[in-house]
């Protein structure tokens, strides 16, 4: 069964979020809202955390989960960034959008695409989010909350409860969330690619 907290949209209480980043050190799985839609998150590192969460996303390993980062200087650990990349990063970030980019050595083998070698990342412009991710000092590693078989994402804190509570260690109630996940923008070739239009605009890239 699921822990609930419920978890101020603007002024996250820093009791809880220090919960929940024990419960994710202790190997949990958590659906946190963002600045698009709610996602599953867990420790970057906890391989049977990310096997579950795969699971429940009904995903192999050649679906690009998506680190979630506290800023550009993080994605640089992470992913290979030349000058070109990193302009068009500096003008989408934080916001609603998913990058795909080159890994490095820093990503575990198992977390990237295993052909490609290359990893989702994103920086959310969410308060609850920023917290967590500033408790652990690291990124997580999460995917969209769409579940096997649907085309949208659940963003309704209190069904996510009703149909994830034994699959998940916490569901943080942050209010209401964007009904559209991330825009994914693979940057890896000469020029973007977009690969998922949700709520970034992506125009901004010329597309």
């Amino acid at each position: 069964m699921s822990q609930f907290f419920q978890i101020h949209p603007e002024n996250p209480q820093l009791r809880l979020i220090k919960q929940a980043a024990q419960i994710i050190h202790a190997g949990g799985i958590i659906a946190l809202p963002t600045d698009s839609c709610y996602a599953l998150v867990c420790h970057l590192d906890d391989k049977n955390a990310v096997e579950r969460l795969r699971r429940i996303r009904d995903v192999d390993d050649k679906h690009h989960l998506t680190l979630l980062c506290r800023d550009l200087s993080e994605i640089s650990q992470y992913a290979r960034v030349d000058n070109r990349q990193y302009r068009m990063l500096k003008t989408a970030t934080p916001g609603p959008y998913t990058f795909i980019l080159e890994a490095t050595k820093e990503v575990p083998r198992r977390l990237s695409h295993p052909a490609r070698k290359t990893i989702g990342l994103r920086v959310p412009e969410n308060p609850i989010a920023h917290a967590l991710l500033d408790e652990l000092g690291q990124p997580l590693l999460g995917s969209t909350l769409i579940l096997p078989g649907e085309d949208d994402p659940l963003t309704d804190p209190d069904e996510i409860r009703a149909r994830l509570e034994r699959q998940v260690e916490l569901i943080i109630d942050g209010g209401a969330c964007s009904l559209e996940p991330t825009t994914v923008i693979d940057l890896t070739a000469d020029e973007p690619v977009l690969l998922r239009q949700g709520r970034g605009d992506a125009r901004m890239f010329g597309l």
